[in-house]
């Protein structure tokens, strides 16, 4: 049975790539990995990826414009902040019987590939703790009062950045009726952070995949992977989790910028400068705000809040 990862990638995340690949390499030479372009400018990244990790490309890019072109069709051009997020449900359809799913702003601690092995008892793997938050950044309390999902349902809910399954699991026929679904119930999704796949995604799997396994509740439980949560210890190049006295499998940083001064800094830029052979990153520290600045931030915070 055939394995790989799938990533979704443009030209203006290689630094992000290169580290996430670097990360993999490191501990796996031989999964396959196969790159979704995110839109038409992929030309760079895609041949960078191929010449030092084998990377290669999605053969059947006229479903991606098709998956893309229905979206449209059902959603019109409003209620997505970045619709070309959907194009990771090409993931499906590809060559992969089993796959893992892997963002480009994260990097892994280990062979990760091994994860797909709870696939023997599951069909749908997710890694995170994004169900600790409740529904926030995926549904509104909507869904509860029209009994879509219960409050045992939605401690599945997971983040976007990071899942795998089976391929054909999902046809082309759900995502079409999933779409139709959600574009008929905006009321049901928090779209409130600019988030765009993750909450119809969610409902898709909450509704059409019925064996579902969070790894991080496998026995003896499992680390956090964010990198908004600033309790990791650093030891040669990996992180620990004090709380379950673990390595990480992955880090990731969801919602947060990577540049100099962001949380593990020093974790990103060592992965990504970690293959010699490509010239370092240069990503330059953020600008601080002067004074004015300052103050004129303040002003619009408290008009914002005026308003709410």
């Amino acid at each position: 049975m055939s394995r790989g990862i799938y990533i979704i990638a443009n030209d203006k995340v290689i630094d992000h790539a290169i580290a996430l690949l670097n990360s993999i390499r490191l501990h796996d030479q031989d999964t396959p990995i196969m790159m979704i372009p995110y839109d038409d400018n992929y030309h760079q990244i895609a041949e960078l990826l191929n010449k030092n990790y084998g990377v290669q490309l999605y053969e059947d890019l006229d479903f991606i414009e098709r998956l893309a072109h229905n979206l449209h069709e059902i959603f019109g051009n409003q209620f997505f902040a970045r619709p070309n997020q959907f194009r990771k449900q090409a993931c499906w359809f590809g060559p992969f019987e089993e796959f893992l799913y892997i963002d480009t702003d994260i990097v892994v601690f280990e062979k990760i590939i091994d994860n797909l092995n709870y696939l023997a008892d599951s069909d749908f793997i997710c890694c995170d703790y994004q169900h600790l938050g409740g529904i926030k950044n995926v549904f509104t309390p909507k869904v509860f009062a029209d009994n879509i999902f219960n409050e045992t349902e939605v401690k599945d809910i997971f983040n976007g950045g990071f899942w795998g399954s089976k391929k054909n699991l999902i046809s082309n026929e759900d995502l079409l009726a999933t779409f139709a679904e959600c574009a008929a119930h905006p009321e049901y999704f928090d779209f409130s952070e600019k988030t765009s796949d993750q909450p119809i995604i969610n409902y898709m799997l909450l509704k059409r995949i019925h064996r579902r396994f969070n790894i991080v509740r496998r026995q003896g439980k499992a680390p956090g992977n964010w990198a908004g949560s600033l309790q990791f210890k650093t030891q040669d190049h990996i992180l620990f989790d004090p709380s379950v006295n673990q390595p990480l499998q992955y880090l990731h940083w969801a919602g947060i910028r990577i540049q100099p001064g962001c949380p593990y800094w020093d974790i990103w830029e060592y992965y990504r400068n970690l293959n010699s052979a490509l010239s370092p990153s240069d990503i330059p520290a953020p600008v601080k705000p002067n004074q004015w600045q300052k103050t004129l931030n303040n002003i619009k915070q408290q008009l914002r809040q005026l308003k709410n």
